[in-house]
């Protein structure tokens, strides 16, 4: 029809599938709906699709925000858009004032008033109000990235009983964002350096150290004696657990989240609103949503997201402003923004719309199809593929030394080989891989026409990455690409290589 135009409403894309659109944090779009907006979205990047979309349906664990609205409550898909209109893409990485959780007790002393001059003064604290942070119990699950603010913040607040849920050791490269430690605890147990800083800080708190991993056999006895609980993990298996022990018992779950830039922060408490499972009932596959580890965070984020959460928590234990029950606040560091949405209860929801006491814990690593932790005994009961030809790195230095061409496709991302990298290698990006994979298979491109015709298929072809898993992953897509010849994964990656060949070699 003359004169007729689509209209032309824009997409903001998180930063975890900004590397499908050419790094572009915002998209336009034509289409007078949600549904022909996304369509035409995974059109223009088609490697989105296989983030967003389950065949024609879109994935339970990516939402789509029209302002602070998810548009499943409005008319779905068939929610009409225009040039206005700024859709927002919400994947999971999770009004009114309300009484309080604590009930004042206890006395305060002298030097306690002191110390927490600038509370009682507060006319929305004052006297009784310390007296309920001295009467409250907090559980931190973490201390790491987010526990570390948390931890600080919440000692110096003057929480009566804080417990530290944590089995790891402090390594060097915590140190760029888990502030709690620092180089004299490098070895030590997180729990011990974070108490004794918490001690530091605040002499009269009560801090309960459990240096265990969380599973479903403890979590119930661990949160049991606590008031408030805080999600401060960085993998969905605990994240859901935490989720479901505290719907069982009733106790609120203060969530946060983090990855690169951006940020995630909420109140999930089924007693007055939604819990993580309305809004995202199952975790993503295996491996859609990289970890911190392989994607990075910016160090200063989870002192923001912490910080965050350790005042929803106070605001809980005082019963003043509105916490973030039934509400997701976004935090984007890159345009300094944050954007708070809608979190709907789901009356259909898996945990929570039954009764509580019915909640049974399940195990929580098969259900993501993951390990929760990197030492986990957790073996996928799902049909896997065969475990890649494996070299050793001084497998490798010996074929180097003895002047054999080799070729090696290093598979990490371009900022990692900024930092370190092996001379001579093929460097493609496993998301590069894994697209065009997903191309050769759709019959959409022949292999000859993605980044694979670099990639002989024929003769030994070495992968590698940062320690060994994304190249098995690549490995496995070129298979499924149609590769017949050796393909060999270098155990360790170039951690090993800088380990036990190159000492001189930045870590990372």
């Amino acid at each position: 029809m003359k004169g007729y135009r689509q209209n032309m409403a824009s997409i903001k894309i998180p930063s975890p599938l900004r590397a499908f659109t050419g790094g572009q944090a915002v998209v336009s779009v034509a289409g007078a709906t949600v549904g022909e907006a996304l369509t035409d979205l995974v059109t223009k990047h088609p490697e989105l699709r296989q983030h967003l979309y389950e065949g024609e349906s879109l994935r339970n664990f990516v939402k789509v925000f029209l302002g602070e609205e998810d548009v499943r409550f409005l008319d779905g898909i068939s929610t009409p858009v225009d040039d206005a209109t700024e859709l927002r893409i919400i994947p999971s990485i999770a009004g009114g004032s309300y009484a309080p959780l604590i009930e004042a007790s206890g006395t305060l002393s002298n030097d306690e008033i002191r110390r927490y001059a600038r509370h009682v003064t507060l006319p929305d604290v004052g006297m009784e109000g310390q007296k309920r942070l001295k009467a409250a119990s907090v559980l931190l699950i973490g201390t790491g990235g987010l526990g570390s603010p948390l931890a600080l913040y919440l000692a110096a607040a003057g929480i009566g009983r804080i417990g530290l849920v944590d089995y790891d050791v402090v390594d060097e490269t915590n140190l760029q964002r888990q502030v709690i430690h620092g180089q004299g605890s490098v070895g030590s147990l997180k729990v011990e350096s974070a108490a004794a800083r918490m001690k530091d800080i605040n002499p009269y708190l009560q801090v309960d150290l459990y240096n265990v991993a969380l599973t479903s056999e403890n979590a119930l006895e661990l949160f049991a004696p606590y008031d408030v609980i805080i999600d401060g993990t960085d993998n969905f298996p605990t994240r859901y657990l935490v989720n479901d022990a505290c719907v069982k018992l009733g106790k609120p779950n203060v969530y946060g989240s983090i990855f690169r830039f951006e940020g995630q922060v909420s109140v999930f408490y089924a007693k007055e609103g939604p819990c993580y499972r309305c809004m995202f009932p199952t975790p993503p596959p295996p491996g859609l949503v990289p970890s911190c580890a392989e994607g990075g965070v910016l160090g200063i984020l989870p002192g923001t997201v912490g910080t965050l959460q350790a005042t929803e928590a106070i605001k809980l234990i005082l019963g003043i402003g509105e916490p973030l029950i039934g509400k997701m606040l976004l935090y984007d560091a890159l345009d300094m923004s944050f954007t708070t949405l809608k979190v709907r209860k789901s009356h259909d929801c898996p945990v929570c719309s039954g009764r509580p006491e019915d909640v049974q814990l399940i195990d929580y690593e098969e259900f993501c199809g993951m390990p929760a932790y990197e030492n986990s005994d957790y073996k996928p009961v799902v049909a896997q593929p065969a475990a890649p030809e494996a070299i050793t790195v001084r497998e490798l230095k010996t074929r180097y030394d003895s002047g054999v061409p080799q070729v090696v496709v290093d598979v990490r991302e371009p900022h990692e080989w900024e930092i370190s990298a092996l001379d001579g290698t093929l460097r493609i990006p496993k998301g590069l891989i894994e697209a065009a994979k997903n191309d050769v298979i759709a019959g959409r491109k022949r292999r000859e026409e993605t980044v694979l015709a670099q990639i002989p298929n024929v003769g030994e072809v070495v992968v590698h990455c940062r320690s060994g898993k994304r190249s098995a992953d690549s490995i496995a897509f070129l298979r499924e690409a149609g590769y017949t010849n050796p393909l060999i994964n270098l155990t360790g990656g170039i951690l090993a290589w800088a380990d036990e060949i190159d000492t001189t070699m930045a870590k990372y």
